[in-house]
């Protein structure tokens, strides 16, 4: 071989290698490094032991029936995935619609903007974020509305991270975010002109707790919406394909249990909410919200490359692979139960706290 034809495939090479590492997938897009995938608050050496921990859990599920479980369930699953949800999806956890002509990041976007026009704030007042993350809806909620955010989130990890994106976009003036439990919030009664929760309360054991939690601090004639995961009245308990799909769901997502749609609305009533809407959003003729999923296969098996170079080496913490691979497999489930039909994602349901008579 001469040394043009060697220069030229060695140019090759080095052009192939930076496609697939650094074009084809999203993640020095997203705010956060492959180099700098972490276990949250979890000690790089501990990341493999508190992956095992959390599967520990569903050996006694009993535990994460109960308040007292939760948070060490759900703060140790988000210390395990925060990182690698920042690094390959976004700042958003959560999903939304295709729409046709518009980017995945656009469409997220006005999913989230849609929750807070559907609550119908005015700038200025202050609403709450319940289960913020890392702050991606918070931020495009503050800039659409002019609104006052508030986000609670149990994860000590995601509420430096969302201080810190919040601090970066210029709107930590607008954003606030407090590292709290939203079965037990750290805010006074009344306190709040309005609330949403995208794809958050599915991790409490009990709905009902969660949605007195947020009734107990919005002011009386504030609304509340709610992107909800639930299982669709095409979910057949006595399929085991179906149950397959749905236990796989909640194992890989830190889910004590999935809700059936019909739930939703009687425990907000339950608590004293009104019911002012309810749709599952992703019913025809919205567009499939899974469509993202099927499409990230290869930038997901780019990725998973890329942490088993960066694990061996020693750079990611022993057991990023572990995690990476379950959400992988978590993935597939996720889009089966959309195909299927079984599972949506963003069953929406809009509430009031009743003003007391007399009032305006």
């Amino acid at each position: 071989m001469d040394s043009l034809t060697l220069f030229f495939t060695g140019a090759l090479v080095a052009v192939g290698i930076y496609w697939f590492l650094c074009v084809l997938g999203p993640a020095e897009r997203k705010g956060k490094r492959a180099v700098d995938l972490s276990g949250g608050s979890i000690s790089a050496e501990k990341v493999q032991d508190n992956y095992k921990q959390y599967w520990s859990f569903f050996r006694r599920p009993k535990e994460i029936e109960t308040a007292e479980k939760v948070p060490d369930f759900v703060d140790t699953f988000y210390n395990l995935v925060t990182d690698i949800y920042e690094w390959g999806w976004g700042q958003s956890f959560h999903f939304s619609p295709s729409i046709p002509g518009k980017s995945h990041k656009d469409a997220t976007r006005l999913h989230e903007e849609m929750a807070v026009d559907l609550i119908q704030v005015k700038p200025g007042q202050k609403i709450l974020d319940v289960g913020c993350g890392v702050g991606g809806p918070m931020r495009a909620i503050a800039s659409h509305s002019r609104a006052n955010v508030v986000g609670i989130t149990i994860n000590e990890y995601q509420v430096n991270r969302a201080r810190l994106h919040n601090k970066k976009a210029g709107l930590d003036a607008l954003c606030e975010v407090v590292c709290g439990n939203f079965l037990q919030m750290p805010f006074d009664d009344n306190s709040f002109d309005g609330a949403y929760s995208i794809e958050a309360t599915c991790h409490a054991p009990k709905l009902e707790e969660v949605y007195a939690e947020i009734y107990r601090v919005l002011k009386p004639g504030s609304m509340y919406v709610s992107y909800e995961w639930v299982t669709t009245e095409k979910f057949k308990a006595e399929d085991d394909e179906h149950v397959e799909v749905i236990q796989g769901i909640e194992r890989g997502d830190a889910l004590p249990g999935l809700r059936a749609y019909v739930d939703i609305a009687e425990t907000a009533k339950k608590v004293g909410f009104e019911i002012v809407k309810e749709k599952d959003l992703a019913s025809p003729p919205a567009e499939p919200w899974w469509t993202r999923l099927k499409m990230g296969r290869l930038a997901y098996w780019r990725n998973h490359i890329v942490v088993q170079i960066l694990s061996a080496v020693g750079v990611a913490p022993k057991g990023t692979v572990d995690v990476h691979e379950m959400l992988f497999k978590t993935a597939d489930y996720l889009t089966r139960g959309g195909e299927t039909g079984i599972f949506s994602p963003m069953h929406m349901i809009l509430c009031r706290k009743p003003a007391p008579e007399g009032s305006s």
